[in-house]
């Protein structure tokens, strides 16, 4: 892994300013074509590569582009052993490789409970119903096309897995922030606002408390959503993802966008909704998807994704290749509203400086935030703390645990710790 920290470009932090507090080495970065000449300059600046004499690809070499081939490390990766297949699991996002707050289509992260499916859109089919007759004046199946007729928002939102840095509630169990918190994505998402569907189909809004949302995969996943987010006009039949279609692995040719929630209510291949009255207790919300507190009960409808943040640079898995000046970088986001304010501890938490938030600080949407830093090659311990517009500050590990114990899968927001080593590595810890 360090091997690889060191080799690939985005792997490590590099950048060094005469800036830097003195008497600290600043390195100099050197990119050598062959032997130094002393005297003779640069040979990377001298001497013209082949790209610089020569003849390029023509257009539409590749009908759809793609990455290049320098960045083939930059991917969204399973983790070995996490589920017995494949067709049920999860694919985690590089949050270390990549910039600004949108997440490429292509590297967004997949949590699949029967695999995906490739489906043609001209066969797709989108029911309206509800619990009885008189909850749904007119039900009404609409087609991709149809849908695609209606007028039509864009909008910026996160999605996050609820098990999103599950696997750390006990103690450390990963080494990277794509493993630690790569269940989350962001992207500009297309499409109808679900409130305007149900308004077309006569819906009784005020009987209608929840809907349920179904899915056309094989696992039949199905979720309550409750009316109170839907009539905010913020939930979405969406079709589009970062200016395109959805791809298969995200949905394909429809999902429901519900801002805020953890993912598994973004329903994908979206079939079916029903308007109802109660909540329905699937099995998707009743037996799974919910938190194992301290004394043994189970918590339940427990979807908004609290306010949370991680570095990503620097993160594990990292290295530092020499003292000097170096940005810390990362995300925050929270389900209930904007990210106010970041702070970035480099010593465990014991002071804090509050970070540059990048804009645009959008709501219920990744932020990206940042803070200068020497390093003085002193071991050092990396964290962040979010707080969002309602006031609510992410908490540490020991007030996490305080309340939830180790036990739980779901919801983990606690505060991840990155330890700086001499020799520059960086390792995931945790500080209670």
């Amino acid at each position: 892994m360090v091997a690889q920290a060191r080799a690939g470009r985005r792997d490590f932090l590099r950048n060094a300013f005469a800036a830097a507090a003195p008497g600290l080495a600043v390195p100099t970065v050197v990119a050598q074509t062959g032997p130094a000449v002393p005297g003779a300059g640069e040979a990377a600046i001298l001497e013209l590569p082949e790209h610089s004499r020569g003849l390029g690809q023509g257009v539409a070499t590749d009908g759809y582009g793609r990455p290049s081939q320098h960045e083939a490390n930059v991917q969204r990766r399973p983790s070995p052993g996490l589920t017995q297949t494949s067709q049920s699991s999860v694919s985690f996002a590089p949050l270390q490789s990549m910039f600004g707050i949108v997440t490429p289509s292509g590297l967004h992260f997949e949590r699949h409970h029967q695999g995906w499916w490739d489906i043609d859109p001209t066969r797709h089919r989108l029911l309206l119903n509800g619990s009885e007759p008189a909850m749904l004046r007119r039900p009404m199946v609409f087609t991709v096309d149809a849908l695609m007729r209606l007028p039509s928002v864009s909008r910026f939102h996160f999605i996050e897995c609820g098990a999103n840095t599950g696997m750390e509630w006990g103690n450390v169990a990963v080494p990277t922030a794509q493993y630690t918190h790569g269940m989350l994505s962001c992207s500009e998402f297309t499409g109808v606002p679900l409130i305007t569907l149900l308004e077309m189909a006569g819906a009784d809004l005020q009987r209608g408390k929840f809907v349920l949302a179904e899915g056309a995969d094989g696992s039949s996943l199905t979720r309550t959503i409750p009316m109170q987010a839907i009539r905010s006009g913020e939930v979405l039949v969406a079709y589009g993802q970062n200016g395109e279609m959805l791809r298969p692995e995200n949905g394909y040719p429809l999902r429901l966008v519900v801002p805020g929630v953890q993912g598994v209510s973004w329903v994908k291949y979206l079939r079916r909704i029903e308007l109802g009255d109660k909540p329905y207790a699937t099995k998707d919300e009743a037996i799974h998807y919910i938190d194992l507190m301290p004394d043994g009960r189970h918590r339940q409808y427990t979807s908004i994704q609290e306010c949370k943040s991680v570095v990503t640079t620097p993160s594990g898995g990292q290295v530092l290749l020499d003292r000097g000046f170096f940005s810390i970088s990362g995300l925050a986001w929270s389900g209930r509203g904007k990210v106010k304010r970041v702070d970035v501890s480099v010593d465990g938490g014991r002071n804090w400086r509050v970070a540059r938030l990048q804009t645009p600080v959008l709501d219920k949407c990744l932020t990206r935030f940042s803070l200068d830093w020497v390093w003085d090659g002193k071991p050092a311990i990396v964290q962040s703390r979010a707080i969002d517009d309602t006031g609510y500050v992410q908490p540490g590990y020991r007030q996490s645990r305080a309340v939830r114990g180790t036990r739980s899968i779901y919801h983990n927001n606690s505060i991840q710790s990155w330890l700086v080593q001499e020799n520059g590595e960086v390792k995931n810890v945790q500080v209670a």
